[in-house]
């Protein structure tokens, strides 16, 4: 028998083939592209057969051996079965309507359509960049969920979020048009229609539906659901979130909003327009027919300051739609942009009401007085130096009122002494002693109402201002000095750590309006303290007033580190102003030896007492009638 030997040739023969074999296996190994095309047709094949089995459950026109032979691939058979039936679900199933995106461009917009849900899922304003230069975005990356929820006539329930669009572009002049049909056949679909215009931030949107007077359930209340995630935009995110905010008209042009800084919802009635404001940029939805009623809700996203975040605020509405025998007709208009009142008054619906300008009179001042007036100023000068040109017309203007406060705290000063001889004298008997005060300033032309009153006048246009500054779309990223952003904080140093209700940040316009607040306050309070008379509990007022002179500046110290620097800027200007005016008036203007003398003639002439001084010398008479009868009595 032949011994068997060792064949080391054919080892290494068989170890190459097997090397070989392997290597070309690995050679035919799909790419990850190939892997995920693979996954795509899985999917439209699996949501193909979903659909089979869809109207498997809900038809009792055709057989379950009808569905069981229609192939995947079959999609004449399938489209035959769909007509017979009206199935509406089965719009996935066409050809186009895949999870793409339709991409389309205005001169000002980069938008994208999404098939899946025919809605936005991108809008871009091509003109703007945030704090960190980043193009702004309204809707991106999935914040927005816009959805129809209907009845079927058999009782199913669909929601246009989870279903395919088919999309066509067409032009109508030079207007784009960008239609997505939900379609259960070529007669029978839910359209959403998007008219673009060149140059416009609004977008002509329509909701209509053709041939589903069978299909829907219109008997039943069907809803639009809007919601949105607003994204963060400015450099403080503090700020930022206190002007983020629903704001909508309703009833006879009426503007309200919901809360501020916390959730909140309410179900409102003929509503025109709802505004998702992020601060400086919006989103609007604009209908032509009101609805008559809708539930809006706003929640906070933003729970801790301290720490950086993607969104400030979510908004969300339930807008009922109107169907008329199972089709739709709803147009609305839809408007992404900024939050700018020369852009939003382009358009007849009243939108530029959504910027906080101040109630009633505050906001007429605004809209009347300081946006026209900083319009003329910032068109020809920069934007910083427009600021400081408002605010010293501004006190120019208002100078009449410090004079008249300054003249007022004069003349009490002057009567004094005369004022204290008169508490002195009646020290124990208050009302008395009250009585002849009056009288003497009445006879002086002298009073503290005087000196209040022109203050007064100060308050509307302080407050109006105190509204412009922060919604002022202009001043958004205008450099001034060392601010680069007049619309956001000023910060000339960080901090490692977080100081609370401070920030982590040194902003230098507050600490110099503050300075100036303090040296303001400081000569005022002087001046209100030497011309108060000498009364019981005034060393306590006196020392109120004292700790007011600290207290101003530190609160304008701390709050306005987060705020826009073109707001401290002009702070910090009005106060200086007021300093300068103030030193004119005591030193140039008023003279107190000649106001003594006028106070002197004026009390020597006989003073006739309006109506309101007579009854209230009247009413105080009558009680020190009534004290003086009480204290007969205990006596007797």
């Amino acid at each position: 028998m032949e011994e068997k030997k060792f064949d080391l040739n054919s080892i290494i023969g068989f170890v190459l083939i097997f090397g070989i074999l392997l290597y070309m296996m690995w050679q035919q190994k799909p790419t990850p592209e190939e892997l995920e095309e693979q996954e795509k047709q899985a999917q439209i094949e699996a949501d193909k057969k979903e659909d089979v089995e869809t109207a498997k459950d809900s038809t009792k026109v055709t057989t379950a051996e009808d569905f069981s032979a229609v192939q995947p691939g079959d999609s004449t058979r399938l489209a035959d079965l769909k007509n017979k039936l009206g199935a509406f679900a089965y719009s996935s199933t066409l050809p186009s309507a895949t999870d793409a995106y339709t991409t389309v461009q205005t001169d000002v917009l980069d938008l994208k359509f999404s098939n899946k849900g025919g809605f936005l899922s991108e809008v871009v304003l091509k003109e703007f960049v945030d704090y960190d230069s980043i193009p702004i975005a309204l809707i991106q990356d999935g914040n927005t969920s816009f959805n129809i929820n209907f009845q079927t006539s058999d009782n199913r329930i669909l929601n246009t979020e989870d279903k395919y669009f088919q999309p066509t572009v067409t032009k109508n002049g030079e207007n784009t048009v960008v239609s997505m049909r939900f379609k259960a056949s070529e007669s029978q679909f839910l359209e959403y229609r998007y008219e673009l215009k060149p140059d416009n931030y609004m977008i002509d949107f329509s909701i209509r539906s053709e041939g589903l007077s069978n299909v829907i359930n219109s008997s039943q209340e069907i809803n639009l659901d809007w919601s949105l995630k607003a994204f963060r935009h400015d450099q403080s995110i503090t700020y930022e979130n206190r002007y983020t905010r629903l704001t909508y008209m309703h009833e006879e042009d009426k503007i309200d909003k919901l809360a501020q800084m916390s959730d909140d919802e309410e179900l409102i009635t003929d509503a025109r327009w709802l505004s998702y404001r992020q601060h400086f940029f919006s989103s609007i939805l604009v209908t032509d027919k009101p609805f008559k009623n809708a539930t809006i809700a706003t929640k906070d996203l933003v729970q801790d300051e301290e720490v950086d975040t993607v969104f400030t605020k979510e908004f969300s509405s339930k807008l009922p739609l109107t169907f008329t025998n199972g089709d739709a007709n709803n147009n609305f208009q839809l408007y992404f942009g900024p939050t700018d009142s020369k852009v939003l008054k382009q358009y007849d619906y009243d939108l530029e009401e959504s910027i906080p300008f101040g109630w009633g009179i505050f906001g007429w001042i605004n809209k009347a007085l300081f946006i026209p007036l900083f319009a003329f100023l910032s068109g020809f000068l920069p934007y910083g130096i427009a600021i400081i040109v408002m605010t010293v017309l501004i006190k120019l203007m208002m100078s009449f009122v410090q004079y008249k406060q300054f003249l007022s705290q004069a003349k009490m000063k002057v009567l004094k002494p005369e004022l204290d001889a008169i508490r002195a004298k009646y020290k124990d008997n208050k009302m008395k002693a009250q009585q002849e005060t009056m009288a003497l300033q009445n006879k002086a032309g002298a009073s503290p109402l005087a000196g209040c009153l022109p203050g007064l006048i100060q308050l509307p246009v302080f407050y109006a201002l105190f509204m412009f500054f922060p919604t002022a779309f202009d001043l958004r990223q205008k450099s001034f000095l060392w601010a680069d952003d007049l619309s956001s904080y000023d910060a000339i140093a960080e901090l490692p750590f977080n100081i609370p209700f401070y920030g982590d940040h040194v902003s230098l316009f507050p600490i110099l309006a503050a300075i100036a607040i303090f040296f303001y306050m400081k000569m005022t309070t002087g001046q209100q303290m030497a011309s108060q008379p000498t009364q019981e509990g005034m060393p306590d007022m006196s020392k109120m007033m004292k700790y007011m002179i600290y207290f101003s500046p530190i609160l304008m110290l701390v709050f306005f580190n987060q705020y826009a620097s073109g707001l401290s800027l002009y702070y910090f200007i009005s106060n200086l102003i007021s300093i300068g005016i103030m030193l004119v008036i005591k030193n140039y203007i008023l003279d107190e030896d000649k106001i003594h003398a006028q106070i002197q003639v004026n009390k020597a002439k006989p003073k006739k007492q309006n109506k309101f001084q007579k009854r209230m010398a009247d009413m105080m008479e009558q009680a020190e009638q009534q004290k003086q009868a009480q204290q007969k009595r205990k006596k007797k």
